[in-house]
């Protein structure tokens, strides 16, 4: 007997054909992703968080208070640059050459600019500029004594404390009432310091001096004055000061600098040392001259309101007009 034909195959649907390829491309991949997931499983686990070496604290070590700490354990201390102003024919040359010396300088630094009588905007406005943390202050003049008439053998009386005397105690009013700590430095306007004094100056514990340089009057010679020292004890003064018999401390205002901590002694403000022996000399030895006075002022100049001029300048040397050629 024949066997019975076999039925037609069926065509292959392609939603069936898709399904099957798609179950044999994954099946094809699980060895390899097997093969990954096992080494992840394997990794080494990072060390439970209780799992610290704690070292023994090192032997302490006694530190002479007299020994002074490396600049990197200890914070650097506030500057305090004080700056008596006034408007005049080269105030704006003086103020800025000051300011870009203080921008090269360590920071932190507080440069407090004290104006005499009320605050001017030239000012103000060269301070917004110079690059600086800044304070602008005034100092009020004070009244003109009324007049009275002149007796005779009798001078008329004189200002007890000059205009610059009064700026720096407005500086020092403001330092006191803010409670600003750091080291207080008077450095006047018109004189040439060194990046090295304001790096020195943060070494000054209570106070310090140093010997300051001057250009005699005839540009002629320098003068020295300032203290002797032998390693930072001041041992005696060097001055050509003929008054010396007058003066006690023979010493410049920007010769010496200051912690503001003084200030907080009401005595301390109308004698901030007793004696040389409560005076630190700086740098060892006293042998570096770390800033100059220059006599550059020029009495006659007129002084320029903004340094603008308010119309254009006279020609005085006109140009020649060249005749065209002719064509």
């Amino acid at each position: 007997m024949a066997a019975p034909p076999c039925p037609p195959r069926r065509p292959i649907s392609a939603p069936c054909f898709l399904l099957c390829f798609l179950l044999g491309f994954v099946a094809g991949l699980f060895p390899f992703a097997h093969r990954h997931l096992h080494l992840d499983l394997h990794l080494p686990l990072p060390p439970p968080a209780t799992a610290i070496l704690v070292r023994e604290d090192p032997p302490s070590v006694v530190v002479d208070v007299d020994t002074p700490l490396p600049a990197a354990a200890e914070e650097r201390k506030l500057l305090l640059v004080v700056t008596p102003t006034r408007a005049r024919p080269l105030q704006a040359y003086y103020l800025r050459r000051l300011a870009h010396t203080l921008r090269l300088a360590p920071s932190p630094l507080l440069w407090l600019v004290v104006e005499s009588g009320a605050a001017t905007r030239d000012t103000a406005a060269l301070l917004r500029g110079c690059g600086v943390m800044y304070r602008h202050l005034s100092s009020p003049v004070p009244d003109a004594p009324q007049d009275r008439p002149r007796r005779r053998g009798r001078r008329q009386d004189r200002p007890a404390v000059d205009s610059r005397a009064r700026q720096r105690n407005t500086a020092l009013d403001h330092i006191e009432h803010h409670r600003l700590h750091g080291i207080v430095y008077f450095a006047d306007e018109d004189n040439v310091y060194s990046l090295d004094l304001f790096y020195h100056l943060r070494d000054i514990r209570s106070f310090g001096t140093w010997p300051v340089a001057t250009l005699a009057p005839g540009k002629s010679k320098t003068i020295l004055q300032g203290p002797v020292c032998e390693g930072s004890r001041v041992v005696g003064w060097h001055t050509t000061d003929r008054s010396k018999n007058q003066r006690r401390f023979h010493v410049d205002m920007s010769g010496f600098a200051f912690n503001s901590s003084k200030l907080w002694d009401a005595k301390n403000r109308e004698q901030l040392v007793e004696d040389e022996t409560h005076m630190e000399g700086v740098p060892p030895g006293c042998s570096k001259i770390m800033n100059f006075h220059l006599h550059l002022e020029d009495k006659n100049a007129i002084y320029l309101n903004g340094w603008q001029t308010t119309q254009n300048l006279d020609v005085i040397i006109p140009l020649k007009k060249e005749a065209r050629p002719l064509l």
